[in-house]
């Protein structure tokens, strides 16, 4: 299963799918929840994956899935508690780490976020995702350097982890509309890097929409060196998008 990196939704309240079976097996439960969590029916989800857990008891991927189902539902204290659940099953389960860094972070508890995403890290050095979490969580304590740098490893590892929306994490959560330009411009300017023009753009003038006041910066950034002999940076900055209003 993928570990969670983009947004969280609210799941509708009303269960739409037949109840489990006493009778299914452990794994056919699992799979049904798999696809109810897939179709955001999250509440039905945590019934089979309770179900599940019934039949295959201490299995730290039931736990974590549970966990994910709960956390979409915003049940943050709930899903803490499985997806502690899940390590006490396996100390070496990386996706829970991420899962429960992803509690903290919305608990605004960035400090132990930071913790639990290196863990995460330390034993799934691969995922783009976490560290794409983790960036975020430097982000919001307003460390840009270690946000920049976890950034870069996270488009290194996977040019496309910002544009995709999981349907099972966070982004970059951020309290202010500076916050957010700053992010965007942060996140072109990463693009601009690594040779990526048009998302690069793309950021870039989701920036200036969010009323970014350092934007003149894209004429000496070294990082946008490469695109600003592009015609399209040249057309973008002509036309000067316009702060969006809140």
């Amino acid at each position: 299963m993928q570990a969670p990196a983009e947004h969280v939704q609210i799941a509708q309240p009303a269960r739409r799918a037949e109840p489990p079976s006493p009778n299914a097996s452990a794994e056919d439960l699992e799979i049904r929840g798999d696809q109810l969590r897939a179709e955001k029916s999250y509440f039905d989800a945590i019934d089979y994956y309770r179900a599940a857990l019934a039949k295959r008891p201490n299995s730290p991927q039931l736990y974590n899935k549970e966990g994910i189902a709960q956390l979409m539902t915003q049940h943050f204290r709930e899903a803490g508690k499985l997806f502690e659940h899940a390590l006490r099953s396996d100390r070496t389960y990386a996706d829970a780490y991420n899962n429960l860094g992803v509690i903290n972070y919305e608990g605004k508890k960035y400090g132990k976020a930071i913790k639990q995403y290196k863990q995460a890290i330390k034993l799934q050095a691969g995922s783009a995702s976490f560290f794409s979490n983790l960036g975020a969580a430097y982000f919001a304590r307003k460390d840009f350097v270690e946000a920049v740098t976890a950034y870069a490893q996270a488009l290194q590892l996977d040019p496309g982890v910002f544009d995709r929306t999981s349907h099972s994490g966070v982004s970059a959560q951020l309290a202010s509309p500076d916050d957010r330009a700053h992010y965007d411009y942060v996140l072109a300017k990463l693009y601009a890097k690594i040779g990526a023009a048009e998302r690069s753009l793309e950021y870039l003038k989701k920036a200036m929409e969010e009323g970014y006041k350092k934007v003149n910066d894209v004429y000496t950034d070294p990082e946008f060196a490469i695109l600003r002999k592009d015609t399209r940076f040249t057309d973008l900055m002509a036309a000067k998008p316009q702060a969006i209003p809140e």
